[in-house]
């Protein structure tokens, strides 16, 4: 469960997709990042520009304020602007990589994705849940408004508590 959660603190939300950067999935896969990227331009076709991205300067330099992204690598810092892997170009790592630990890599990042995903629907779902519970007081309870009142006042709170938090960062 630990690994989840590292991971999810690991995608970013960036031009409205979730997405990884590639010096983190580097780490991850313990990879140097130029290796990752080398064996992602041998295989572009694999990649095309809606599996991976490049940030543009104001991205990465609003990603790195706002997500307090610290570069120290060996060398000095980054020469270019790092790659953004959405899920589908992140899967395709792994057939590229070719090691046992990028598949082990990529099959918790899947599995993050996954809960990331079901969390959002369940909480669609229970917020629909509470509209549609408001909607029957409203209906059929019209003689009785302090009771509305309190009703109101318990789906607020509920609907405060069960809010999602954002995850990851959205530029």
């Amino acid at each position: 469960m630990d690994s989840l959660v590292l991971i999810k603190n690991l995608i970013y939300e960036i031009r409205g997709q979730k997405v990884m950067l590639d010096f983190e999935l580097a780490e991850l896969y313990e990879v140097e990042t130029r290796i990752l990227n080398q064996a992602v331009k041998r295989n572009q076709e694999r990649f095309p520009e809606d599996f991976v991205f490049q940030l543009t300067s104001e991205e990465w330099e609003a990603l790195r304020v706002r997500s307090q992204i610290v570069i120290s690598p060996k060398g000095g810092g980054r020469q270019y602007l790092p790659y953004a892997f959405t899920e589908q170009g992140v899967a395709m790592l792994s057939g590229v990589l070719r090691s046992k630990r990028a598949v082990e890599v990529n099959i918790q990042i899947m599995r993050t994705f996954v809960r990331l995903r079901q969390w959002a629907l369940d909480s669609k779902e229970f917020g629909q849940r509470l509209l549609d519970l408001e909607k029957y007081f409203m209906e059929h309870c019209k003689d009785n408004d302090t009771d509305i009142r309190k009703i109101y006042e318990a789906i607020d709170l509920l609907m405060d508590r069960t809010k999602p938090g954002d995850i990851g960062f959205k530029v």
